[in-house]
């Protein structure tokens, strides 16, 4: 039986080359590819599929966070087994992809080889985390002790890292159905906690430390 796939990143070139690797040495087919969040959720709504592997960050407007993205497929599609291919290297993020219902976590910088691995494993039910995503949450994410910073909450990360990424502290809050003044302060005590001084201080910490994709 051959496994129908819906493929979505925003590099054309990475794309052909994920499908060309998925048609040519396992029994699958690409039934759809589109390159922004909007197109996927169409597609998942339009396109009878058994995987989606999907880029975890995408442009994509009010749905260019990743996280949006996951959790409103997984509200349509519960049943849909998927794997996350991300440039994020930060502990606490993949944790929060991992939370969405992903079945399968790769970074961008693995060999492509451990792509079939990971169809193989959650295609038939098992969680797949790839050689280096493992690495990392092995050893914890920002913000731990061994960084010498008290560790962030779940949603002080994830505020930290959208205001990093661009978005205003309104848009988050929109974003993530939270009042601006919560928003601001899970912010403000993310900055507290890692000893950032500024906005500038914020954006440097994300690069430095993965959070950014």
């Amino acid at each position: 039986m051959t496994l129908r796939i819906i493929l979505a990143d925003d590099h054309p070139i990475f794309r052909s080359g994920v499908r060309a690797l998925l048609e040519n040495h396992t029994n699958a087919k690409v039934v759809a590819e589109v390159g922004s969040p909007v197109e996927l959720l169409d597609a998942v709504d339009k396109h009878p599929c058994d995987l989606l592997i999907t880029d975890f960050s995408m442009p994509g407007g009010q749905m260019a966070d990743g996280l949006q993205m996951l959790g409103m497929i997984r509200r349509r599609r519960p049943d849909l087994p998927v794997v996350v291919l991300t440039m994020v290297n930060n502990g606490g993020v993949l944790k929060a992809i991992l939370e969405t219902g992903t079945r399968g976590l790769m970074s961008k910088t693995d060999a492509l080889s451990e792509l079939t691995l990971a169809v193989q494993a959650v295609t038939h039910g098992r969680l797949f985390l790839s050689t280096s995503i493992s690495q990392v949450l092995d050893d914890g994410g920002a913000g731990s002790p061994a960084d010498g910073h008290p560790a962030l909450s779940k949603r002080e990360t994830e505020v930290l890292r959208l205001f990093a990424s661009g978005f205003t502290v309104t848009e988050i809050a929109g974003q993530l159905n939270r009042s601006v003044k919560t928003i601001s302060r899970q912010k403000m005590d993310a900055m507290n906690k890692l000893g950032l001084k500024n906005d500038l201080d914020v954006y440097a910490y994300a690069r430095e430390h993965g959070i950014l994709a």
